[in-house]
């Protein structure tokens, strides 16, 4: 079980890497700890060993797991398999810790695997396996997960309107809350660091590339406004488009609301604006306006995610509730999303991963993934929420800032 798609760096502080470049971890600190994490299918008795080496003389490392610990004496310049012990286990997602112990060289170890294995019939173990389709990074960030609202199919629908929660504890960093995605784009809110939030919201150009300035002039993203102290700026990597973010302290806890507006402009191209606020506060803050050309839409494919984007907070969970779903269409009429479609993206549906689910709770659906619990959501399902047409939204839409 290669380290460099399955472990973390999980004390003394979260989200520090540790990995050496050759991929492996090594680390000369007495309260450094490295977790990995692995997805057995049943109860198992399991061996438990680690191809590691040191290089600079004798070392001791501890390894704790499952409310047992273990200690193992390490030497050898070459990476060699040490035994650690045997422990048996329920089904469920295992967490091995490794911390050292005495060392004489300046690390306690470098470990490249976590070697496992078991006599337990049929036993199965899941985990990333290698480095194919870049793994290593996209599974130790965790597993994306989808709800696809179902639509009226006429008339066009001009809006999208949705709330969310998420609740206190849940929001670490790395985390991108999804509320109002869209076949052009998308709009949510994320924690980028423990002292910056953001409202992101962003346009995908109709040229398709990484690279930013690869898009021909007259397939770029124009911005025609965006409130104040908004960014405005290009993205790219996955997929190249205009971005905008405003820098708001969001908190765990309390209900925000986002309106999204898809207008053809009537001479080839499309508009798409955004609008943000604390639903207590009865707040619209504009975010930006787009132009995209070449398109012809209103909104499609509307949809929500959640996701994790920074690797070494992959092993920390969240969630949100997403409720308050509604749609409005071109003649003014607003249409209640009630029934949302779960869904998952490669690391999930390839089991590299196995901690995402969603469903719905009362009038809320839900998203949660990372954290490595023992729950897997089965991606196709339909869910169903409780209506909230009382709540349907009041709009002043002539009084919303444009910018």
């Amino acid at each position: 079980m290669p380290v460099a798609g399955n472990a973390y760096r999980t004390a003394p502080q979260q989200g520090s890497d540790g990995f050496r470049r050759n991929r492996t971890i090594g680390w000369g600190d007495a309260e450094g700890i490295f977790s990995v994490f692995v997805h057995v299918d049943r109860a198992a008795k399991l061996e438990l060993g680690i191809a590691a080496r040191t290089d600079q003389g004798p070392a001791t490392l501890t390894t704790r797991v499952n409310g047992r610990t273990f200690q193992t004496k390490l030497e050898g310049a070459e990476y060699a398999p040490h035994t650690i012990g045997q422990v048996e286990v329920e089904g469920g997602y295992l967490r091995i810790d490794f911390q050292g112990s005495k060392r004489t060289g300046k690390l306690f170890a470098e470990i490249r695997d976590v070697i496992v294995s078991s006599e337990t019939p049929q036993v199965r173990l899941d985990y990333v396996k290698s480095n194919e389709g870049n793994m290593f990074y996209w599974g130790r960030r965790g597993p994306s997960v989808h709800l696809s609202y179902e639509l009226p199919k006429q008339p066009a629908i001009k809006y999208a309107y949705s709330e969310i929660t998420v609740p206190p504890g849940q929001d670490p960093q790395g985390s991108y809350f999804m509320a109002n995605g869209f076949a052009e784009g998308y709009f949510g809110f994320q924690v980028n660091s423990a002292q910056e939030r953001r409202v992101l919201f962003s346009v995908w150009s109709p040229f398709r590339t990484d690279n930013p300035r690869e898009i021909p002039k007259d397939q770029r993203i124009r911005v025609l406004g965006h409130g104040p102290e908004v960014h405005v700026g290009q993205f790219g990597n996955e997929g190249s488009g205009g971005q905008s973010y405003l820098r708001y302290p969001w908190k765990a806890g309390k209900t925000y609301r986002f309106l999204t507006e898809v207008e053809p402009d009537g001479k080839g191209h499309t508009v798409y604006t955004a609008w943000f606020g604390e639903k207590a506060a009865d707040e619209w803050l504009l975010i930006a306006s787009f132009q995209r050309p070449k398109t012809d839409t209103h909104l499609r494919r509307f949809h929500s995610f959640l996701e994790s984007f920074y690797p070494t907070y992959g092993y920390l969970g969240r969630q949100a509730r997403y409720g308050n779903v509604w749609v409005r269409d071109v003649a003014g009429g607003w249409h209640e999303c009630t029934k949302a479609r779960f869904s998952v993206d490669a690391t999930g549906g390839g089991r590299h991963r196995l901690d995402f689910v969603g469903g719905s709770q009362g009038q809320d659906f839900f998203l949660r993934n990372c954290g490595f619990f023992d729950q897997t959501g089965q991606p196709g399902s339909v869910f169903t929420r409780k209506s909230t047409a009382d709540q349907r939204p009041e709009i002043d839409f002539d009084r919303l800032p444009r910018g």
